[in-house]
């Protein structure tokens, strides 16, 4: 069971859509566009609403999503802080009529990297600056690093030390 957020920040998340096109068939290819947070999101429900539609690319924003910080998850934001590029990723299952449901946005790379491993589709985006100032005192705060220990060999010999 997971323990309550310590902390969680409303956040809203974009998505491009556009159609490949191979062999006769057209299917839909998406990627991350970017993710907003702070008091400018729009809440309500998770649903797609349209926001750009170019030539070649849609894009999508849903609202009402959460990005939730953890104490036990610290490890995994520490790592992503400090990557080349620190992102926010957001978990998605596709619908069927070939649209994505965002399901959640996180900042742990350990918890996207489980979510690949199954059946969501994982998108990394930048993450916004407020968001790294914000998750980095987190860290700073709740973070304890892990004690390296030697574990001790057991001595199958049988001989008593002497």
């Amino acid at each position: 069971m997971t323990a309550a957020p310590r902390v969680s920040l409303p956040v809203a998340v974009i998505l491009g859509r556009r159609m490949v096109s191979r062999s006769g068939w057209s299917v839909p290819s998406w990627r991350a566009v970017g993710v907003v947070s702070g008091g400018n999101v729009p809440a309500g429900d998770a649903r797609a609403v349209p926001v750009h539609s170019g030539d070649d690319e849609e894009h999508f924003l849903w609202g009402g999503l959460r990005l939730d910080l953890y104490r036990d998850a610290t490890e995994g934001y520490w790592s992503n802080l400090l990557g080349q590029q620190p992102s926010l990723f957001v978990l998605c299952t596709r619908q069927d009529d070939g649209m994505l449901q965002p399901l959640s946005v996180t900042a742990d790379i350990h918890e996207a990297s489980s979510g690949m491993e199954g059946d969501d589709e994982v998108f990394a985006s930048p993450m916004p600056p407020e968001v790294y100032q914000y998750l980095e005192r987190f860290v700073v705060e709740h973070h304890v690093p892990e004690q390296k220990r030697k574990r001790k060999r057991t001595d199958w010999s049988g001989e008593k030390p002497s």
